[in-house]
């Protein structure tokens, strides 16, 4: 006589795969958003335009004279434009689904409910924000676009990790740690946190040198080139100010970005400091797959900073 084994499926543990690929699936829109978005606005200032460097923002130029801003977008950038917004929508629509996967089953996931509800929050705030940043001037729309985007891919990663948990599939991780004394993992925990919010600095700043029109604001290495006692002032860093263009397209178009150029070249050397202890760490105590992204990430943004 056959007796069937096959043994009746989890409907909880069935939510959570699925949910977990529904988190995978949401941090691949955004960053889809994120670099589409990145390419369009570099685009816009004029970073690889046919006369470069006269040519690196010349419609917010022609704008402040008076004259009329000529229309040079390129075939791709207009493409572009209307991708991210069906992205958008696409990753609206899962984060919706996912809130509903926590809240209306048995029993509740209330983390992960509550992380989806902040997805939905900052998805609501970009989608506002989203309305100003096509003709916006000042780079506060950009960095705020910046920020809140990295925001929603690390909380979708967050709720991936969140889930994975609760399945079973950070086993094998927490096995690999729990040889490693306390102490060290509390520092290398300490330490990430601080990595953080040296990242997010670095990106907000980064976000005030594209929109602020500052990449060209520093025409020497190591010094900018230029005069701080007269182009450098604090209303240098508020991303409130609207970039005031020199009257010729001579570099630097810009000299009073130099502040935020020189900041975002600190900042480098500050993650640098803060990133590559933070991945050795990572190494030594068994997250090697993080510790070595972390060390290969750190080389490739270093090199394209150069």
């Amino acid at each position: 006589m056959i007796q069937e084994t096959n043994a009746p499926v989890n409907p909880d543990a069935r939510r959570l795969v699925l949910l977990k690929r529904m988190a995978t699936l949401c941090a691949l829109l955004i960053l889809a958003i994120t670099s589409i978005s990145a390419f369009i606005r570099l685009a816009n200032v004029g970073l690889g335009c046919a006369d470069w460097p006269q040519c690196y923002g010349q419609n917010l130029r022609q704008a402040q004279q008076g004259s009329a801003a000529k229309a040079t977008e390129s075939a791709a950038t207009v493409g572009a434009r209307m991708v991210p917004l069906v992205i958008a929508v696409a990753a609206l629509l899962l984060i919706v689904v996912m809130a509903m996967a926590c809240f209306t089953a048995q029993p509740v996931l209330r983390r992960a409910g509550w992380m989806t509800l902040a997805l939905l929050a900052l998805a609501l705030f970009l989608a506002v924000l989203g309305r100003w940043s096509s003709g916006a001037r000042v780079p506060a729309v950009a960095s705020g676009n910046l920020l809140g985007g990295f925001a929603m891919l690390a909380l979708c990663w967050r709720l991936r990790q969140e889930v994975s948990g609760q399945t079973g599939g950070a086993a094998a991780s927490a096995t690999a740690t729990d040889t490693a004394e306390p102490s060290g993992l509390a520092r290398m925990q300490a330490w990430a946190w601080l990595g953080v919010i040296v990242l997010l600095c670095q990106i907000a700043l980064g976000g005030l040198v594209s929109a602020g029109y500052a990449s060209l604001s520093c025409t020497g290495l190591p010094d900018c080139g230029v005069s701080f006692s007269s182009n450098i002032t604090p209303a240098s860093l508020d991303p409130w100010r609207e970039p005031v263009f020199a009257a010729t397209a001579k570099p630097p178009a810009n000299p009073a970005g130099a502040a935020s150029h020189m900041a975002h070249r600190y900042g480098t050397i500050v993650s640098l400091l803060v990133l590559l202890p933070l991945g050795l760490a990572a190494l030594r105590y068994g997250r090697r797959r993080a510790g070595w992204l972390i060390l290969s990430l750190l080389v490739v943004q270093i090199y394209l900073g150069l």
